[in-house]
């Protein structure tokens, strides 16, 4: 008969907690490496690979909703080159200078995101935001309706007529109002930028004459996540660079809002 004890010489509570470290230490590292799936490799201003502590992990495949197909992450970067912007230092940290129009250009406060040229769906595979008078059971159920009312820029200049309303279908929200510009063509106004008043809609974020390099719609009833990132980009620009030296702009916002 054997006098024998297997765990006679360990300490089990101090393998416990060596097990658990190892442990907790491997899933920091799995957990840091998955992060790295949108956004890596990181890489400088000037496009050179910035230095990382972890490595990046392998490309893995997501299937997308929607049979919109699958996509790898990490994979292809479809972030914006080239753009409009020179240094204005030659450190890192330091911010950039439009070289055109920052407002046309997307660069600065004016700058977007490349999203998916897609419209953002509903739970049933439909788009979410949608003109109005395309989609049935809707109305103004309070307050003005703008459609038929006169646009009013910083600069007090008729820009055209509100044509329409466009809808959050899912969340009953109106989104953007749609505008008819003199020459006939349409854009869209993010509604957190429009106030609708007994006089007319009043924008303050761009004067009368920019409402024209607004970025358009490709189809007459849906937008797609990426102009909206366009047409809100644009406006936020406006705010900044769409104002003159005299600062007419800023007495102009007063009279609007």
């Amino acid at each position: 008969m054997y006098d024998w004890q297997f765990f006679g010489t360990f300490d089990l509570a101090r393998i416990s907690l060596w097990l658990f470290w190892l442990f907790f230490a491997g899933l920091v590292i799995w957990i840091q490496r998955e992060n790295q799936r949108e956004g890596y490799p990181l890489e400088n201003d000037d496009g050179t690979p910035a230095g990382s502590l972890w490595s990046t992990p392998e490309p893995k495949t997501f299937i997308l909703p929607g049979g919109r197909g699958t996509v790898q992450a990490p994979g292809p970067s479809n972030e914006r080159k080239d753009l409009a912007l020179a240094r204005t230092n030659a450190g890192g940290g330091f911010p950039f200078e439009p070289t055109g129009d920052a407002m046309v250009d997307g660069v600065g406060p004016a700058s977007w995101v490349a999203r998916k040229d897609q419209p953002e769906l509903d739970g049933h595979g439909h788009a979410k935001i949608r003109a109005m008078s395309t989609v049935g059971g809707f109305s103004v159920a309070a307050g003005r309706n703008p459609v038929g009312m006169k646009v009013i820029a910083n600069d007090r200049v008729v820009a055209g007529t509100i044509s329409d309303l466009w809808v959050d279908v899912p969340e009953q929200l109106v989104r953007y109002l749609e505008v008819t510009l003199g020459d006939g063509s349409k854009c869209l106004i993010p509604m957190p930028l429009a106030r609708i008043t007994g006089d007319g809609v009043k924008v303050g974020s761009i004067s009368g004459s920019r409402f024209a390099d607004v970025p358009k719609t490709a189809k007459a009833d849906t937008v797609t996540k990426l102009e909206e990132d366009k047409i809100s980009a644009f406006y936020a620009g406006g705010t900044l660079y769409d104002q003159d030296k005299k600062g007419s702009k800023m007495r102009a916002l007063g009279d609007l809002f």
